[in-house]
């Protein structure tokens, strides 16, 4: 961002590509939106509810109350030829923008200063030959570790922040985190519920996020 925080993370773990969208905040930046080269995508509200969920089979529009507002199969998994997937643009904030036209056409557009990057987070799945879908792909060990220690370094910074506010006081040790960090690590446990790992590997996320 103009203002030096790290807008857009892309990470690698394992033949899985991810792209996070922070949102413009010096510490304990809020996750705008998650896109996985897997073809599954989500987007935050500024208050850390879904907005937008994607997956390999189509997606849904969610409003702030949780309400869904559309839903849609991606047209080339459907076995008949369907009307076009009207467009959908949202702006996460000042500078990034979520367009999606198309399974293979979802682009994250950053735009600051005059100058516009644009990345294509698409993907494109073939239905096979049985006309099944492929089973959905679900979160790895390094994707979950991942998550689950930003929840934790986030968590540690909003703990710094408030030994700063309260220098002599224990009141800060006694403090919440907020509640988009408490969602977080919600989500987080209940991935690692359908994730394929190890009770070792569910127990460490757990301890992590809640530590």
């Amino acid at each position: 961002y103009p203002s030096g925080n790290l807008a857009i993370i892309i990470a690698q773990a394992r033949d899985q590509l991810m792209c996070i969208v922070q949102e413009d905040e010096p510490r304990t930046a809020k996750i705008r939106a998650l896109f996985q080269s897997d073809g599954r995508s989500t987007c935050y509200y500024p208050t850390g509810d879904e907005w937008i969920n994607m997956s390999m089979q189509g997606g849904q529009y969610l409003d702030q109350a949780g309400n869904r507002v559309r839903r849609w199969m991606w047209p080339n998994l459907l076995p008949e030829p369907q009307v076009p997937l009207s467009p959908i643009f949202i702006s996460l904030n000042h500078c990034v923008g979520v367009r999606i036209l198309a399974q293979d056409k979802i682009f994250v557009s950053f735009l600051a200063m005059g100058r516009q990057a644009k990345l294509n987070m698409g993907t494109k799945v073939q239905v096979s030959t049985d006309g099944q879908l492929p089973p959905p792909a679900r979160l790895g060990e390094d994707e979950l570790l991942l998550l689950a220690f930003r929840v934790k370094i986030l968590q540690l910074f909003d703990r710094m922040r408030g030994c700063l506010t309260f220098p002599s006081s224990e009141q800060w040790n006694k403090m919440q985190p907020p509640m988009y960090l408490i969602s977080q690590a919600v989500k987080i446990l209940e991935l690692c519920m359908t994730a394929d790992i190890s009770d070792e590997l569910a127990n460490s996320i757990k301890a992590i996020v809640n530590a």
